[in-house]
């Protein structure tokens, strides 16, 4: 315990500064009502938001967007992550019916393509079984968990995903992003874990920082912009190799020629080994204990 001295002055341990909290509130606390202290200038700096928001603080910003979540899953005993990819518009099996029965009035076309999403409600099922499976096994290392699901935090697959892991008793990720229109976390993901992102660029860096295993599942424009980044930073050596599991070969294959880009010459054909195909949960953690040399 520190001890005063005769000069009043408190050891080498005591802290010499106040925090930036303590000065906060000293600022708050501060009953002059001047035209200096109410005009923005006078603002401290951490809590001017019109400040903060500048165009200049875009460095700033993106270093508060590495470091926030990063801090908070370090601090949560995150050691890894299982993250799933996926559309944000598949139905899940319950509601299966209901939007059948919603499509019947609709022109063929859009009747056809509402059918091909209830096709995919098989997926949800799929995408929640892998992330209870995973959740389940519980495992930590060296007092971290591994593998712990991580989702963008939105509807559909990302739904099915942290549900799943909340099924299982376990917590899991969200990692949000700001839209233009409405959207929110999904209920399942753990509130302490869920993060909400301005920038997509420092949301896909934490979808992958902690990364052991990513599986992807049929999905739109955010689908493949993730698939194909990882792909990337593998391809390139910029990341190491880890398990990437794409369900549904049937609807990967049919939007993306995969064989072709190799033929093309674009891709060398040993890239194509990048991918793994999967149809089931089980499929996918077998591959990923082999991978690991996981036995449990």
């Amino acid at each position: 315990m520190s001890q005063q001295n005769e000069s009043g002055e408190r050891d080498l341990a005591d802290r010499k500064f106040y925090r930036a909290e303590q000065e906060a509130g000293f600022a708050e606390a501060e009953v002059a009502d001047t035209p200096q202290t109410r005009h923005p200038a006078y603002q401290l700096a951490f809590r001017d938001t019109d400040f903060l928001l500048r165009e200049e603080l875009r460095p700033v910003r993106f270093q508060l967007e590495l470091l926030k979540p990063e801090m908070l899953l370090d601090e949560a005993r995150v050691g890894s992550t299982f993250v799933i990819y996926g559309s944000a518009r598949i139905p899940p099996p319950e509601a299966a019916d209901t939007a059948h029965e919603g499509a019947e009035n609709l022109p063929e076309d859009e009747r056809e393509v509402v059918e091909r999403l209830v096709e995919k409600s098989k997926y949800y099922a799929e995408a929640y079984k892998l992330a209870r499976l995973v959740s389940e096994k519980s495992i930590i290392e060296e007092g971290k968990r591994q593998f712990v699901i991580c989702s963008g935090g939105g509807p559909s697959i990302m739904e099915a995903a942290n549900r799943g892991a909340s099924d299982a008793g376990a917590e899991s990720i969200g990692l949000n992003i700001v839209l233009p229109h409405e959207q929110a976390p999904n209920s399942y993901v753990t509130p302490y874990l869920s993060f909400r992102f301005h920038y997509f660029a420092l949301r896909k860096m934490h979808f992958l920082m902690r990364a052991k295993a990513v599986a992807v599942f049929p999905g739109g424009f955010g689908t493949f912009d993730e698939l194909f980044e990882t792909l990337t930073l593998i391809q390139t050596g910029k990341m190491k190799p880890i398990p990437i599991l794409l369900f549904g070969k049937d609807f990967w294959t049919r939007v993306i020629d995969f064989s072709a880009l190799a033929r093309e010459g674009v891709i060398s054909a040993r890239d194509l080994d990048l991918i793994t195909w999967c149809e089931t949960a089980e499929e996918a953690w077998e591959r990923i204990a082999e991978f690991y040399g996981i036995t449990r």
